[in-house]
């Protein structure tokens, strides 16, 4: 288990073969996916696949990473970042368990992600892309200090585009 980054009460790491588990159930939950333009997977083993298969890491030295509360190392969702070779941007993305919502998890997570990424990745800008309806992603990037730069459309449905640009490596 290779561990990314922590916060005050999470910690990061990379995938390992059983979060494939909780991909099955995250995106099973038809109000996590509300806003995420996924679909469920078709059964366990199809997510497994995914998590077996997932390559960014080799591929571009970061990605999605499993988000896991410190005190129990239990699994709460996931946070992290996405290369998007047709834009050259960097994404950051979130998703967690229903019942780990309106704790600050999100935000915590984020915010690490986003020192992480400007302080030991290099990264100039990181873009975030939310549903106009996502008010909770809304404000989880806004929390994080992205700056809103215009409405667009995403997956065919009206969005809100938020970049975070890294302005001389401060700290976030």
């Amino acid at each position: 288990m290779k561990i990314i980054l922590e916060t005050e009460r999470l910690f990061l790491r990379e995938f390992v073969p059983s979060d494939g588990f909780h991909f099955f159930y995250l995106n099973n939950d038809p109000e996590v996916i509300k806003y995420t333009g996924n679909q469920p997977f078709k059964n366990l083993e199809e997510a497994n696949n995914f998590i077996l298969n997932y390559s960014e890491y080799n591929k571009y030295g970061f990605g999605r990473w499993a988000v896991c509360l410190k005190e129990t190392s239990e699994f709460v969702g996931w946070c992290g970042f996405k290369f998007d070779k047709d834009s050259s941007e960097i994404d950051l993305g979130f998703r967690f368990y229903k019942k780990y919502w309106g704790i600050g998890y999100a935000t915590e997570a984020a915010k690490g992600c986003l020192q992480f990424g400007f302080l030991d990745l290099n990264f100039k800008e990181v873009v975030g892309r939310c549903y106009i309806e996502n008010k909770a992603s809304i404000n989880v990037l806004e929390k994080c200090n992205f700056k809103f730069q215009k409405n667009i459309l995403y997956d065919s449905k009206q969005a809100k585009l938020y970049t975070f640009k890294n302005d001389n490596n401060k700290k976030n």
